[in-house]
C-alpha cells in the first residue's frame, strides 16, 4: 500500500517515476490561459488569511461546498474568514475522487510545507499555520509565481481593459515572468447582451471611432489588437457557447447590428447567428494579420440558477457543461478562414467530453507548412481537469492526431496556488506514458519519451505562442 501523495504519487511504473523525476518536474511552467488579475501581481498583494487566498473568488470550491450543503454566509456571504475556511475544511474529506481533493493538498504542500490531512480536526491547526507564514515577504504573488518558476502567465483581458498593470510589471526589471494580457472579445460579440449597446458606447470613448457600422466596430477592434499586441499580448480567447457559423455578408450583419443600437428588441436566433458569424470570422482574420493564437472554449452552459445570478452575479460557480453540437458550425468556421489565407493557429477546447473525438478528429482538417499542430486540441478543461478527463483527452488525442505536438496543460484559474494543477498533469501524462512503455507499446528510450513529456509539460506551448 502506498502512502497519501508520496513522492510517487499518481506515478504507477518504474519508467514514469524516472520520466517525472529526471524530465518534467523541475521544467519551468507556462501558464498560457488564467484568470488572474495583474493588479494583485503589481501590488504583490497581501493577505491576512488562508481564505483570502484561497477561498476568494474559487467557484470550484464554492460549488463543492454548496454540494456539501453549506450555507452562502460561508461561501461568498458575511461569514468570518476562519469560519468560512472551517466549512471548507469540512468539505474536504468529501472530495475524495474529485481533483480538488488532490488540489489542495499538492498547494498546502507545495506552497507552505505542509503535509497534514485538511479536515475538521486540522482545521484550526493549519489555518494557523498558513496565517504565520502568510505574514513573510515570500508568501505574495510574486513569489509564489517565483516559486512556482513560471515564465509565462497569459491572462484574460476586455478589449476594453487599458493594460496598465500588464505596462508596469513588463516595464519592471526585477521581476522576470512575463504577463501578457489575451484579448477576450465576447462582450463585442454578445449582442443579445442588455449591456452590449453601452458597451460599444465605452469603445467609442476609447478608440474614438464613432461607431454606427460594423465596419467602425471592426476597425475600433483592430485598433485595441494592435493596443493589446504593443503590451505583449499574443493570443485571443473566446467563450463560444454554441457555434452555429454562417456565411453573411456585411450587409446583412449590419442590418442586425442597426437594429441593435437602434434599440430593437429581442433579437432572433438567426439574427444573432448573422452577427456573430461575421465578426467572429473578421476577428479571425484580424488575429492571422497579427500572427496571434486564437483559443476557443466551447460547449459552456452559463448562468443556470436565475436566482442566484441575481444575487452574486456570474461566474459564482452555477455554470456547468452543455450539449451544444459544434462539428458543422467549427468546421465551416475554420474552413471560411482558411479558404481567404486567415486561419491563425487555433486552439480547441470542449467542455462536454462527448465532443473529445469531434475536436481531435477536426483539427488534422487544417494544416500550415513549417507550423506543426496548427490546430490545436486543448487540454481536459474545467470539469475534465481530472485524472479521468486529461487522460482521455490524451488517449483521444494520440489516437487520431499527434500528441508529441500537443501544447499541455494551463490553470484556467483565480488563484495563485494553482500552479500545482501543472504538476497534477505532468504527473498523468507522465504515467500515461510509461505505462505505454512497461506494456511494450512504446520502446523503451529515455531520449526519446523524455523530449515528447519535456516538450508536452513546457516546450511545445512556448514554440506555439511565442513563434513568429
Amino acid at each position: 500500500m502506498k502512502s497519501f501523495m508520496e513522492s510517487d504519487f499518481l506515478l504507477n511504473t518504474e519508467t514514469a517515476i524516472d520520466l517525472f523525476e529526471s524530465k518534467v518536474k523541475h521544467l519551468p511552467i507556462f501558464d498560457f490561459h488564467c484568470h488572474l488579475d495583474p493588479k494583485e501581481i503589481w501590488e504583490n498583494k497581501t493577505y491576512t488569511s488562508i481564505t483570502q487566498l484561497w477561498l476568494g473568488g474559487d467557484h470550484y470550491k464554492w460549488r463543492a461546498m454548496r454540494m456539501n450543503g453549506i450555507g452562502e454566509r460561508y461561501i461568498s456571504g458575511e461569514a468570518e474568514d476562519w469560519e468560512k475556511f472551517q466549512a471548507w475544511a469540512e468539505t474536504v474529506p468529501h472530495l475524495v475522487g474529485n481533483p480538488m481533493y488532490h488540489w489542495t493538498h499538492l498547494e498546502l504542500r507545495r506552497f507552505f510545507g505542509i503535509e497534514k490531512v485538511l479536515g475538521p480536526a486540522t482545521a484550526r491547526e493549519i489555518w494557523e499555520e498558513c496565517n504565520e507564514k502568510l505574514k513573510q515577504s515570500h508568501f505574495t504573488p510574486k513569489a509564489f509565481i517565483e516559486k512556482a518558476n513560471v515564465k509565462f502567465i497569459g491572462t484574460t483581458d476586455d478589449p476594453l481593459s487599458q493594460l496598465e498593470y500588464h505596462k508596469l510589471l513588463n516595464e519592471d526589471p526585477s521581476f522576470k515572468s512575463v504577463i501578457a494580457p489575451t484579448f477576450r472579445p465576447d462582450k463585442a460579440l454578445n449582442i443579445d447582451d442588455p449591456a452590449f449597446v453601452s458597451w460599444i458606447d465605452r469603445l467609442h470613448s476609447i478608440t474614438g471611432y464613432k461607431i454606427e457600422h460594423v465596419e467602425d466596430l471592426i476597425a475600433a477592434l483592430k485598433q485595441r489588437i494592435d493596443y493589446f499586441h504593443e503590451l505583449g499580448g499574443r493570443a485571443s480567447d473566446h467563450d463560444i457557447q454554441k457555434l452555429h457559423f454562417i456565411e453573411v455578408s456585411q450587409e446583412a450583419a449590419q442590418q442586425v447590428f442597426s437594429k441593435r443600437l437602434c434599440g430593437e428588441q429581442p433579437l432572433n436566433e438567426e439574427e444573432i447567428s448573422t452577427y456573430r458569424s461575421y465578426l467572429l470570422k473578421e476577428l479571425g482574420k484580424l488575429y492571422a494579420e497579427k500572427k496571434w493564437v486564437m483559443q476557443l472554449h466551447m460547449g459552456a452552459m452559463r448562468n443556470n440558477n436565475t436566482k442566484m445570478k441575481t444575487l452574486l452575479g456570474a461566474d459564482a460557480g452555477f455554470d456547468s457543461i452543455g450539449e451544444a453540437n459544434f462539428a458543422e458550425g467549427l468546421s465551416r468556421y475554420l474552413d471560411a478562414l482558411d479558404r481567404e489565407n486567415a486561419l491563425p493557429r487555433t486552439v480547441l477546447f470542449n467542455l462536454n467530453p462527448k465532443d473529445n473525438a469531434v475536436l481531435a478528429g477536426m483539427m488534422g482538417n487544417y494544416y500550415e507548412e513549417g507550423i506543426p499542430g496548427k490546430i490545436q486540441f486543448g487540454s481536459g478543461w474545467w470539469f475534465n481537469d481530472h485524472i479521468d478527463g486529461m487522460e482521455k483527452q490524451m488517449k483521444d488525442l494520440a489516437n487520431v492526431g499527434l500528441l508529441s505536438r500537443f501544447i499541455g496543460m494551463l490553470t484556467d484559474s483565480r488563484s495563485f496556488l494553482s500552479y500545482a494543477r501543472h504538476e497534477y498533469f505532468r504527473r498523468i501524462l507522465c504515467n500515461l506514458i510509461g505505462e505505454w512503455v512497461e506494456q511494450g507499446r512504446v520502446p523503451y528510450d529515455m531520449d526519446h519519451i523524455g523530449r515528447l513529456a519535456e516538450n508536452i509539460s513546457y516546450y511545445n506551448a512556448r514554440q506555439f505562442f511565442l513563434q513568429r
